[in-house]
């Protein structure tokens, strides 16, 4: 069956960096957009970034573009977001999901349990 699973949370200074990681299982990501989502307490549900089925298009929340990057390696079926000068306000619980097609855009169907992101000094 479908399964995504992150890892790399944890606690970070400001400033610092994290890579966190989503393993995909029961499909192959070169047919699906994945994105990754983060929710800090008492906020809604925002998008932070997205890639295409193809892994050559990708999208940013305004709030983390020029500092995370999100990419992929196909022999691991593996989705990562690489986070560098963190903040305290990316302080969240990170979640990776499949979206319902090849390119961004459509919800998704398939979620992670996430990952917390804290940081903080």
């Amino acid at each position: 069956q479908v399964q995504l699973v992150e890892s790399g949370g944890g606690l970070v200074q400001p400033g610092g960096s994290l890579r966190l990681s989503c393993a995909a299982s029961g499909f192959s990501l070169d047919s699906y957009a994945i994105a990754w989502f983060r929710q800090a307490p008492g906020k809604e549900r925002e998008g932070v970034s997205c890639l295409s089925y193809s892994g050559r298009s990708t999208s940013y929340a305004d709030s983390v573009e020029g500092r995370f990057t999100i990419s992929r390696d196909n022999a691991k079926n593996t989705v990562y977001l690489q986070m560098n000068s963190l903040k305290p306000e990316d302080t969240a619980v990170y979640s990776c999901a499949r979206v319902r097609g090849r390119f961004c855009g459509p919800d998704p169907d398939y979620w992670g349990q996430g990952t917390q992101v804290t940081v903080s000094s």
